[in-house]
């Protein structure tokens, strides 16, 4: 018996009203606490075939007759196209079609951005078609570009309308408190850099585009693209098997798909089009900068009085305005908050989403701020945090689905002890200091997400479902519930992913949502296989259906006997047993979220700013753990990535022209082994009794959150210095010294008798 309900779906902050159909016999959530795959670590399913160089990306595609795609962009931020020349590249060696903006919608002839792309070359080889873009002869009207922000607050240049939100009365609980933190604080632009760049194969079969793509949402991509050349949506077929990371920018088709697939049809050939490494720190998105104004209020005991915020994003010419503002709103019980968020647009390359977009930045802002806080009413950190955590979303009041944040901090405690011994450590120039911050983030997911199981007369079963595996995991993680769910050992599943021919719907692999979205649907199908299976046994050897179970390959009856699997499968041959399952309904009238707390220990060199960061100490609530080694894993990547983020990376733009100066990884400084700390991360793996069948959240952004503000906190309890800007660069880390002499100098002077 199914029943249509309406339901709530999150994605990154966003949320939609989804219709979903629900089966009436839904699974019970498992038992808390590893079971016998599930909450075990397992090493990656496909792990061999990545390292043996097995796996086939996107990048390894070699279609007979394939040709290659270079694409003209605009060198300047803003211009017009005066006079445009294709003849030339039509003429060059190997050249087989060549298109501009009056032929394809993703070509401009007024670009806004440095990248846009303008024309696009198919010939034999890639050099070829370089060469033909480097002859086409084109004119140039240069404009001036807006860059500054300031600027374009005062033109109201904006991509979205500001986003304000309120509760309380600020100026009332500004009135209220007895110490108050009024700062400005500044983060970056920084990119992406996934290993594979953005590139997609196009290639016509008939009237059906087949498109392989790194991307982290197949249907997505199947759905733009079909809409871009008027296609009924299953006449576009989307393949991304393995996928060399995406980290928040692959959830659209790009231009690079759109010219490829443009010149396949025009061409009847395979056309290959793939960004560069110059192509990719320029046009291929990335985390947009802020700057952040707050005030913070509190009494004597701790209690936060208000908390007003103003955010400025700079979000390029195109993209969407991430939640920044979220942590000020969600993360502490304050009754008078007011925020305003301004999305601004520039003549600068468009924002994309980036691992926790808006949260990121937001928390640095408020968790740097909270310290300073501390400082001034003479709190322990950790106490204020406590003392202002929130039981109930204080945005609406709805009760959270679960939330362990107090046992993060209980066992957080031993490492924010350590400050003692680690201040001791200061020798000389070298200071050492420890830092603490809080991380709240989604990932809760939401439908619609299906999957199918298939068990063969051997005893081997097959999950099918058209996700994507973006390098995180998910793989292994769906193999882990179905083998659970089968009672099968880990190696008797085979998951089939990353074709929208070849598999149900699901979702995006954004916003912490693959494992919370598509694990319940590979559970729901798993079981539906599992019950027919007693179903068979129960008739085969005439027990009662209800004492039957599956364990270790075998089907158990509870009064005793037990028989292999095969015995019940093998009598189908060539026969097999499908099951069908889909993603459930978010709880109703709950708010699902992930928090964390972080603890950083860090050196800094107060003559020359160097910084090391020397230990990070994360636990993370996500609810279930399905695969402990994966999870470790992700907070590790996403500790390192932050580590990057926060003391070296930054996108920098020419102040005049806006034409990226960080183009190559010369340049670009991306963290190395060296900049590794030790890393010791633990999970509370509690399940969320209120979510799916599987009571688990995501796991790929939450470690990302707060390692910025973490270290910016340490290096002030080692210093005494605010940091209020990323990245901490040794130049940021002097001058924030100078400031903190320069106030302790004053502050002696006010002091000292007349």
């Amino acid at each position: 018996m199914a029943r249509l309900i309406k339901t709530e779906k999150e994605v990154e902050g966003r949320y939609t009203e989804q219709w979903v159909v629900v089966e009436e016999d839904a699974l019970e959530q498992w038992p808390e606490g590893p079971l016998r795959t599930v909450g075990r670590a397992a090493t990656r399913v496909d792990g061999l075939a990545r390292a043996r160089g097995e796996a086939r990306y996107t990048q390894d595609i070699r279609l007979p007759g394939m040709l290659h795609a270079a694409v003209l962009r605009s060198p300047h931020a803003r211009a017009r196209v005066k006079r445009l020349d294709l003849a030339p590249a039509r003429e060059a060696s190997g050249v087989r079609e060549v298109i501009g903006p009056d032929e394809l919608d993703a070509l401009a002839d007024e670009p806004n951005y440095e990248g846009q792309a303008i024309a696009a070359v198919a010939a034999d080889t890639i050099d070829q078609a370089r060469a033909a873009v480097d002859a086409i002869s084109i004119d140039w009207e240069l404009l001036e570009p807006l860059l500054n922000a300031d600027q374009a607050l005062h033109q109201e240049s904006y991509l979205d309308d500001p986003k304000r939100y309120e509760r309380g009365n600020v100026e009332r609980g500004l009135g209220e408190a007895d110490a108050i933190v009024e700062a400005e604080y500044r983060t970056q632009s920084v990119l992406h850099n996934a290993l594979e760049t953005h590139q997609s194969v196009c290639e016509w079969e008939g009237d059906t585009l087949v498109v392989y793509t790194s991307t982290q949402f197949l249907w997505g991509v199947r759905d733009e693209v079909a809409g871009a050349f008027d296609l009924p949506k299953d006449k576009v077929r989307v393949i991304c098997r393995f996928m060399g990371g995406g980290f928040g920018a692959k959830g659209a088709a790009g231009d690079y798909t759109l010219i490829a697939a443009e010149l396949a049809r025009r061409t009847g050939r395979p056309v290959h089009c793939r960004l560069d490494r110059r192509e990719e720190n320029v046009n291929s998105g990335n985390r947009n900068p802020t700057i952040q104004k707050l005030r913070l209020g509190a009494r004597a005991d701790g209690t936060l009085t208000a908390i007003d915020a103003e955010y400025m994003c700079l979000l390029g010419w195109d993209g969407w305005l991430p939640p920044t503002a979220g942590p000020a709103q969600m993360l502490y019980a304050c009754e008078n908050v007011h925020t305003v968020e301004y999305g601004l647009r520039l003549n600068a390359p468009p924002m994309d989403a980036f691992r926790a977009p808006g949260f990121v930045e937001g928390t640095f802002g408020l968790e740097c701020a909270l310290d300073e806080l501390a400082a001034k009413l003479d709190l322990d950190p950790l106490e204020l945090r406590r003392r202002n955590h929130a039981d109930h979303d204080p945005m609406d009041e709805r009760p959270f689905s679960a939330k362990e944040l107090m046992e993060c901090y209980r066992r957080a405690e031993p490492h924010w002890e350590r400050r003692h011994e680690v201040r001791a450590r200061s020798n000389g120039p070298w200071k050492h200091g420890v830092g603490i911050a809080t991380q709240i983030w989604y990932g809760g997911g939401g439908p619609p997400s299906y999957a199918w199981v298939r068990l063969s007369g051997d005893g081997t079963a097959t999950v099918l479902t058209a996700m994507q595996d973006i390098g995180t995991g998910t793989r292994t993680a769906m193999a882990q519930i179905a083998a659970e769910e089968l009672g099968l050992p880990l190696e008797r599943v085979t998951v089939e992913l990353g074709d929208t021919a070849h598999g149900p719907y699901a979702t995006v692999s954004g916003g912490s949502s693959t494992t919370p979205s598509v694990g319940p649907a590979v559970r729901a199908a798993a079981g539906d296989v599992a019950r027919q299976i007693r179903e068979i046994a129960a008739q085969r050897f005439d027990v009662e259906e209800r004492v039957l179970s599956l364990t270790d390959g075998k089907v158990i009856s509870a009064d005793g006997g037990s028989w292999p699997l095969e015995e019940i499968t093998g009598l189908l041959e060539d026969g097999q047993i499908l099951g069908q399952g889909a993603r459930g309904p978010n709880p109703a009238g709950m708010r699902v979220m992930t928090y964390g707390i972080q603890v950083a220990e860090v050196a800094v060199d107060v003559e020359t700013g160097e910084i090391v960061v020397e230990r990070i100490y994360a636990v993370h609530d996500i609810g279930r753990v399905i695969n402990p080694l994966g999870a470790e894993s992700q907070i590790e990547g996403g500790i390192i990535q932050a580590i990057g983020h926060s003391l070296s990376e930054q996108r920098l733009l020419d102040p005049q022209s806006g034409k990226v100066l960080t183009q190559t990884l010369d340049a670009y400084k991306l963290p190395t082994i060296a900049d590794v700390p030790e890393i010791v991360s633990e999970l509370i793996d509690v399940p969320d009794a209120h979510l799916t069948n599987l009571g688990s959240k995501g796991l790929g952004e939450p470690p990302i959150v707060p390692t910025a503000a973490a270290i910016a906190n340490a290096i002030r309890d080692a210093t005494g210095a605010d940091v209020r800007s990323l990245p901490i660069t040794r130049e940021e880390m002097l001058r924030a010294l100078r400031e903190a002499g320069e106030r302790d100098r004053a502050e002696r002077v006010g002091a000292a008798p007349a």
